[in-house]
């Protein structure tokens, strides 16, 4: 079993990804299949990216050439709009997105999909378009980090079955990068359920990534809930390597594996082929892809990127030094970790997100929700010898398994010190999430906050500084992602960590997995925390693990009450 900090201590693209043939490419007239599904997604009031991904008999014959219906009923008696000519070529691995680009479609209306090659026909999916004007609710399930290997995409399956559904919001990790070595991340439930990654090994090259990314869309639960609404997306670390920076990642040895400017510049090229998201626009970093969604007048999602456009490294328990008298040096790390250079967002993207919040405020929506990747709330890591006497504590240990005992016993004794729990999170950014709050300000706002990454779920009230209340936090658990306390057995983590954060922590669950269903009206959000039963076999239940619910008033957010 693997333990990394998600479990315990918590360039630019290459070239664009469409080239323009100068000369009329070549055509196949053999067979093809539609092997990987349908999605959509960024979905506006008048259109949405529609993409598939076509496979060809022989991928040396040349280009496959569709065509894409979109109807009023699943049996397209009445169809709307159909766009032919549309070509899969080799140099995008076959990937299609097609772009209505605000044409024939009308606001908050549910619509069908599918793309015709030849004699094949794809899956059906359905995407229903941002509403306009007066809009009573909204509902949007929230997800991230979904490791195949880890487990069953159960939760996929759930959210397919939904009856009423507007969006998916993923906020990221919709890959991951490692291999299928015994030890590789997640491969102990791999093993057991036959989901190898492939390629077998770390993915490094363009190719690799295409290969993984094209494994994940032959899962049938992750394709079903693309096939029910449209996804709005943004990556997270695992998408390029873990614990991404703007410069780095902390699974990336420059030794073995190259430049890291041209690793990320194949990720990216792969994640705008296989992923339903508009292409950057002519200039453009391909990694700014920050952009925001108004539904009518009832909400604004703001979409936010904290990876690759300015993220300082983080830093690590490692770099904790000890003082001449032996005791760790605190007082320097905090210095570090308070250092205001260190950001996530930029000027940039944070002037942008300031812009959003405040335009969205002026035209009179009562929410505000930030699609952001990591935790924000400051999260000290657990006392757990505060909460158990010493013997029962000796006794949980004692059951851990030999390789991870080691790494827990040290981070008990390091939480002692009043540190963060996850550095990775925006507890490692302390000023930049300052500047995140006083954006918040600026805009005269207090949105909800939602957060992936984390592999848990977290209801939290963010507070700056001054104690003054920013904002509201909602973070989804895992798809299949190890959770932290499926490596330490019966530690209670989550219900030491609210006991540590009573101020910012009121609920954590650390061993469900599942999604958010959040949904918004005039008056109040209300954010139901689902969990699947199981994620090694099916069937499986679905379960509500926790209602909470938060008023709009006047002045901004009431509080959020359970249940």
């Amino acid at each position: 079993m693997k333990l990394d900090r998600r479990s315990l201590l918590g360039l630019l693209g290459a070239g664009a990804t469409t080239a323009c043939a100068t000369t009329p490419a070549a055509t196949q007239a053999g067979p093809v299949a539609f092997l990987h599904g349908v999605a959509s997604g960024d979905p506006d009031t008048r259109s949405a990216i529609f993409w598939t991904r076509v496979t060809p008999a022989d991928p040396a014959a040349g280009d496959v050439v569709l065509a894409l219906e979109v109807a009023r009923d699943a049996d397209f008696g009445d169809i709307v709009r159909r766009s032919t000519g549309l070509r899969a070529r080799a140099e995008r691995d076959f990937t299609v997105k097609h772009d209505l680009d605000g044409q024939g479609l009308e606001p908050g209306s549910e619509y069908f999909y599918r793309f015709v090659a030849g004699e094949a026909i794809s899956p059906v999916g359905r995407v229903r378009t941002l509403p306009e004007g007066a809009t009573p609710d909204v509902v949007m399930a929230v997800v991230s980090c979904q490791l195949y290997p880890g487990g069953l995409f159960n939760a996929y399956d759930a959210i397919a079955g939904l009856e009423r559904l507007d969006a998916v919001v993923h906020l990221g990790d919709y890959i991951y990068e490692y291999g299928a070595e015994a030890d590789d991340y997640g491969m102990v439930a791999g093993q057991q359920l036959g989901r190898t990654p492939q390629p077998p090994h770390e993915i490094v090259s363009l190719s690799d990534y295409r290969t993984r990314h094209a494994q994940y869309k032959t899962d049938p639960d992750l394709q079903a809930a693309h096939a029910r609404a449209a996804f709005i997306c943004v990556w997270d670390d695992h998408e390029v390597a873990n614990d991404t920076w703007s410069a780095g990642a902390e699974n990336h040895q420059p030794a073995t594996e190259g430049d890291f400017a041209a690793r990320k510049a194949a990720a990216l090229r792969a994640y705008y082929e296989w992923m339903p998201i508009r292409e950057p626009k002519a200039g453009a970093m391909k990694q700014a892809i920050n952009r925001a969604f108004d539904f009518g007048d009832l909400a604004t999602l703001a979409m936010v990127e904290t990876r690759l456009t300015a993220r300082a490294e983080q830093l690590s328990y490692a770099d904790l030094t000890m003082t001449a008298e032996g005791t760790p040096d605190v007082a320097a790390f905090e210095a570090r970790r308070q250092d205001p250079s260190r950001d996530l967002l930029g000027d940039d993207q944070r002037r942008w997100l300031t812009d959003t919040l405040a335009r969205s405020r002026a035209a009179g929506r009562p929410w505000q929700v930030l699609g952001n990747q990591v935790v924000t709330a400051r999260v000290k890591g657990p006392q757990i010898d505060q909460m158990m006497p010493p013997e029962q504590v000796a006794g949980l240990l004692a059951g851990l398994p030999a390789d991870i005992r080691p790494q827990v016993e040290a981070s008990i004794q390091l939480f002692k010190l009043g540190l963060p729990f996850n550095l990775d999170s925006w507890d490692g950014y302390p000023a930049a999430r300052e500047r995140l709050y006083a954006a918040f300000q600026a805009a005269g706002v207090e949105p909800i906050v939602l957060a992936g990454d984390s592999h848990a779920f977290w209801v939290n009230e963010l507070h700056d500084d001054a104690g003054r209340r920013a904002a509201v936090e909602f973070g989804t658990s895992s798809i299949s992602s190890p959770s932290p306390a499926d490596a330490v057995g019966g530690l209670p983590l989550g219900l030491a960590l609210m006991a540590a954060n009573p101020q910012e922590v009121k609920f954590c669950d650390q061993s469900s997995k599942g999604f958010i269903l959040l949904t918004l009206d005039r008056d109040q959000a209300t954010a139901d925390l689902r969990a699947v039963s199981t994620i090694m076999a099916k069937p499986y239940e679905t379960r509500t693990v926790k209602r909470y619910r938060v008023a709009r008033t006047a002045t901004g957010l009431g509080p959020l009450i359970d249940g």
